[in-house]
């Protein structure tokens, strides 16, 4: 992602971690992978650290969860603890989205939410937000 991002993708990305903070209260969490809009139709999956996973596995989990969002044009995004700074789990389903939006010929947009921000982790753009909250727009 660059600058400067759609309105449309700019509200998506607030979205997604409006929606982590206002359900996410726990300290300690599993990371999960979203796939479709943020505030709208979406596929979750929990990653798990101690099941074992590799590339293809998580390319094909990013498959199914495409077909069952069946929007267009979807994100990508990891929820977790912690703050911006890139970890393993980041990148590790950063390379099977990659793969699979490659396999079938669609844009990326990929992002880390956390509870006040959210990171691109290819081009290290993010926002942060001090107090969010819900608006009317």
């Amino acid at each position: 992602m660059h600058e400067p991002l759609s309105p449309v993708l700019e509200k998506r990305l607030r979205r997604a971690v409006l929606d982590h903070t206002a359900t996410e209260h726990r300290r300690s969490f599993l990371a999960l992978v979203h796939l479709g809009i943020p505030g709208g139709k979406e596929v979750v999956h929990a990653h798990r650290e101690d099941e074992p996973t590799d590339q293809w596995l998580r390319a094909d989990i990013i498959h199914s969860m495409r077909r069952r969002a069946g929007v267009p044009d979807p994100i990508v995004w990891l929820t977790r603890p912690g703050g911006l700074e890139i970890e393993d789990v980041d990148l590790r389903w950063l390379a099977a989205a990659r793969q699979a939006f490659r396999e079938v010929g669609a844009p990326l947009t990929y992002v880390v939410v956390t509870r006040n921000a959210w990171v691109d982790p290819r081009s290290e753009l993010s926002r942060r937000w001090k107090r969010l909250r819900y608006r009317n727009d």
